[in-house]
């Protein structure tokens, strides 16, 4: 069975077919959050460091870590701000740094600029995810090079130097194209998670369909774990976290193996929650009952954040393991 490792300085955490879901917590991202990237152009983690430990203690496996920032103040002062080139390396290396001190849970390093993909590699302990190639060329030649140097298992994304198809056959033959050249580079297929692109359901209304579809051949044909941006399928309609809290379970019997998403929405926690149940990767219910813990405790008003936070620190004191390099899901 295809497994991909990923790990910290203390924690493992495998991807698999077998393994329960992976939960990539999204939230250090300062892309369309103007609030952070204004915090981290004056060196305030403050709200990275709070993202950092709620998504853990909601029940995220591995944070990614996106350094996309757009630093409008000092572009004035200094015209290489404007540049992410220059912004990106030196961010990320910071970004890591922080979130390192705080939790021990594996990173997935996020950025299209390949120097601070770099920074994130030589920053991060253990073996992170990189996050991503695609199948453009020159993604391709400039990635791919940094998977192979530091034994790192990387997101592929389906997609060219032609865009993104809507065609699921045209994204699967770009998956498939990234399997074939990173093992040309001798990166095995067990190191590549495809994200098979999630389109908008509000725009397109075979999206759902779509996906299932691709990452069941993705899985039997290629043999690869997947991903995704889970909120992606909800993008534009009412009431998103109840499409996304369908859409996990339904892509999780698919065969998809981790998502790139919010841990801290109770609601999409709970659908993977029962999901893993469902599909024998909770192994005596364990998880099942301590989430069911956690939601019962909301009832006094306190957030999903603050009641997994309070459990946590209760398991912490009464001498429950917060990690061991085998620890999964």
């Amino acid at each position: 069975m295809t497994r991909t490792v990923i790990e910290s300085a203390t924690k493992t955490v495998i991807i698999g077919f077998d393994e329960p879901f992976c939960v990539i917590g999204e939230r250090i991202n300062p892309t369309g959050r103007k609030k952070l990237a204004a915090e981290l152009e004056l060196d305030d983690f403050s709200t990275v460091e709070r993202d950092a430990l709620e998504q853990v203690a909601c029940g995220a496996n591995v944070l990614d870590i996106n350094s996309g920032a757009v630093f409008s103040n000092k572009m004035a002062e200094d015209p290489r701000y404007a540049d992410n080139n220059f912004v990106e390396p030196p961010l990320m290396k910071a970004l890591c740094e922080k979130v390192q001190a705080l939790v021990d849970v594996p990173l997935c390093i996020d950025s299209s600029v390949p120097a601070a993909l770099r920074a994130g590699l030589e920053t991060c302990n253990g073996r992170p995810l990189l996050n991503s190639v695609t199948g453009e060329e020159e993604r391709l030649e400039a990635i791919l090079p940094l998977v192979k140097k530091y034994n790192v298992p990387v997101v592929a994304i389906s997609n060219d130097d032609t865009g993104i198809s809507e065609d699921p056959d045209v994204r699967f033959a770009v998956a498939r194209k990234i399997v074939e050249r990173a093992a040309d580079y001798g990166i095995p297929a067990h190191d590549i998670v495809v994200d098979p692109l999630v389109m908008p359901i509000g725009a397109m209304a075979t999206a759902g369909h779509q996906v299932f579809t691709l990452v069941r051949r993705l899985r039997d044909e290629l043999g690869v774990n997947t991903t995704c941006g889970a909120s992606n399928i909800s993008f534009g309609l009412p009431n998103r976290h109840g499409v996304n809290a369908a859409f996990l379970p339904m892509a999780i019997g698919a065969g998809m193996t981790s998502a790139i998403m919010n841990p801290v929405r109770a609601q999409e926690m709970e659908a993977i929650r029962a999901a893993n149940l469902l599909m024998n990767h909770d192994a005596n219910g364990g998880a099942w009952i301590g989430l069911t813990k956690v939601m019962d405790a909301m009832t006094d008003g306190t957030t999903f954040a603050e009641a997994s936070r309070a459990a946590m620190d209760a398991g912490a004191r009464t001498g429950g393991r917060r990690g061991g390099r085998r620890a999964r899901g």
